[in-house]
């Protein structure tokens, strides 16, 4: 059995790891470590997890008792936390934040996309978990830089789900002022864009091209839906095989030529394409549940394959009916 830990275990995403972990067959839960909610239920904060576990958070760090330390704090914080505990360094980690996802000197976090790095995360110990927004939007381009095309602008407008603003309240997640509401936020500047250029520039070396992303704030729960299209000289057909024989081996990427909607990928690891030819425009449409293969699922596929274990073990999950 796999041995793991979760700090900042009070957060939606931890919620949705630990739904994850209580029902995977290779994994035992040894704490879940939150100072403000130390001694309390699991279910007082997460009350989707009533009748599957009798866990309490801890204020304790046993890290002799673990196999895999997950972060699941807020921005910044699992630096901090690396500052102020001594955390053995061949304690397996895969860190939710942003703190590690950019190549830097001293940085020996593995950027955590298995679509593009699964080789070097199945080697790894330490493992930078993408962002929600650059999970999607990455998975749209990657194809395209690693044939070397991805030459001309790229346009990209998505639109995220509330719960990718975190648990804390904000005026912006009030659901008074979300509801039937949408609003664009941090547009050309959204901080997801330094990771999907650092992907795109691994495939193709002189990648050098604007990325025009306007993120907008959804009036739902879950999900991402990103639109995201660049002049491209290849036919639909072409596009078509290119993005298929890329993803020939990918565990959840999938691509149709059926119309997408979020519901074909809420509480679902997937991430599912469609290609559309308008012109001399490729429109790349990506969906995906940014709590799962935006955050939490694309964790413990990482943590599969740290492990030596199959991508799909504990993920088979489906969506709703309608």
């Amino acid at each position: 059995m796999i041995k793991v830990g979760i700090i900042g275990g009070a957060g939606y995403t931890a919620g949705e790891l630990l739904r994850l972990l209580i029902n995977h067959p290779e994994v035992k839960i040894q704490f879940v470590n939150s100072t403000s909610n130390a001694g309390n239920l699991i279910t007082d904060v997460h009350g989707g997890l009533i009748g599957e576990t009798d866990l309490r958070f801890t204020e304790a760090l046993p890290f002799e008792e673990i196999d895999v330390l997950f972060s699941c704090l807020g921005h910044g914080d699992t630096a901090k936390f690396l500052e102020e505990h001594n955390v053995p360094s061949t304690l397996k980690m895969i860190d939710f934040t942003m703190d590690h996802r950019l190549k830097r000197e001293g940085n020996d976090f593995v950027y955590g996309l298995p679509e593009l790095n699964r080789e070097a995360i199945k080697k790894a110990t330490r493992v930078a978990n993408p962002g929600c927004f650059a999970t999607a939007i990455q998975l749209a381009l990657l194809p395209l830089a690693a044939a070397g095309i991805l030459t001309n602008e790229v346009h990209i407008n998505a639109i995220t789900g509330s719960t990718g603003a975190g648990q804390k309240p904000t005026s912006t997640s009030h659901f008074s002022w979300r509801n039937d509401n949408i609003s664009i936020y941090k547009a050309f500047t959204h901080q997801h864009l330094a990771e999907i250029k650092q992907s795109l520039v691994q495939l193709q070396k002189d990648f050098d091209v604007d990325l025009n992303f306007i993120p907008v704030r959804g009036n739902f729960a879950r999900g991402i839906f990103a639109s995201v299209y660049t002049d491209c000289n290849l036919s639909l057909e072409e596009a078509q095989k290119l993005y298929n024989d890329f993803y020939a081996d990918a565990a959840f990427t999938f691509v149709t030529e059926k119309n997408l909607d979020l519901k074909q990928v809420v509480n679902t690891n997937k991430v599912i394409l469609q290609l559309q030819k308008h012109g001399n425009k490729l429109l790349i449409i990506s969906v995906i549940d940014n709590l799962l293969k935006g955050a939490s699922g694309q964790a413990v596929q990482n943590m599969n394959l740290l492990f030596g274990l199959d991508e799909h073990t504990g993920l088979r999950l489906k969506p709703a009916a309608f």
